[in-house]
């Protein structure tokens, strides 16, 4: 074979190897029996270790000896009248020291996920470079509310060091959905208006959004969209059209547009509608 095809061909079968899913495995151990307390997160042929933590148990769990090494940690809430979750991104040698001061300090989070190795790979540098990875991503992707109050530069590391760190983080965001964190994902859009759309709009494929005057305003009239709207999955492929329903004094729909789009908002079910006129 002609060496030229043979590399073609190599590239070809390694870019299209990037595109597919693998299968891997994920083990979830419970150690006292309540997996809303603390659950420890284990996955086949890697380095690493991930723990779940409820804020309400983290005075029962917090002398673990994992949350004595250096890691990365995640922590995860509402904030009353916010529909996006908010999430703060944090590295330390210890990362038991920085959880505790937050528990003080920070109000908002309600569990925290934590990302260790199980063979003592991680320094510093490591640390310090999946946080900064971790923050682009949400920042990137734009599902949550971050609470970090500055965005750090790219770290410096080695060619080695960083193709090994990445592969760690890898990990970790291949391990995030399956514990009902999807805030790094990018969230997949349906095209609604590439579907053939029906002549008229009917009850079925027409979903109704309170709205009041600010909020019709703002982002019904002014976004063309609407969001936070908790759809069962079932129904995604039905809706074709969205009305604004004005609450009191109005107390009637008003305005309906044709859906454009619909695609995941935040981290809880939930969606977001764009329209296409009014």
């Amino acid at each position: 074979m002609d060496i030229q095809i043979f590399i073609h061909e190599f590239l070809c079968i390694k870019e299209y190897s990037k595109t597919m899913p693998k299968p891997y495995t994920i083990r979830l151990f419970v150690p006292d029996g309540d997996p809303s307390s603390l659950k420890i997160i284990d996955k086949m042929n890697w380095t690493g270790i991930g723990l779940e933590i409820s804020r309400d148990a983290w005075a029962k769990h917090k002398t673990r000896k994992e949350l004595e090494q250096a890691g990365i940690y995640i922590l995860m809430g509402y904030q009353d009248g916010n529909d996006l979750p908010m999430i703060y991104i944090g590295q330390g040698d210890g990362v038991k020291k920085r959880i505790e001061s937050h528990e003080r300090k920070k109000e908002f989070w309600d569990k925290v996920l934590v990302f260790v190795s199980s063979n003592g790979g991680l320094n510093r540098a490591h640390i310090t470079w999946l946080e900064w990875a971790l923050i682009q991503q949400a920042i990137d992707v734009n599902r949550c509310e971050l609470n970090n109050s500055a965005t750090p530069t790219e770290p410096i590391l080695t060619e080695s060091e960083k193709a090994d760190t990445q592969a760690f983080l890898n990990e970790i965001l291949s391990i995030l959905p399956l514990v009902e964190i999807r805030v790094f994902e990018e969230a997949k859009k349906i095209n609604i208006s590439l579907q053939e759309k029906p002549k008229k709009q009917n009850v079925l494929n027409t979903i109704i959004v309170p709205a009041q005057e600010d909020g019709f305003k703002k982002v019904f009239l002014g976004e063309n969209s609407w969001y936070a709207i908790r759809i069962g999955g079932g129904k995604l492929k039905d809706i074709k059209y969205i009305a604004a329903y004005q609450t009191a004094p109005i107390s009637a729909v008003t305005h309906y547009a044709e859906v454009e789009s619909i695609e995941p908002y935040g981290d809880g079910g939930k969606y977001k509608l764009t329209d296409v006129t009014h």
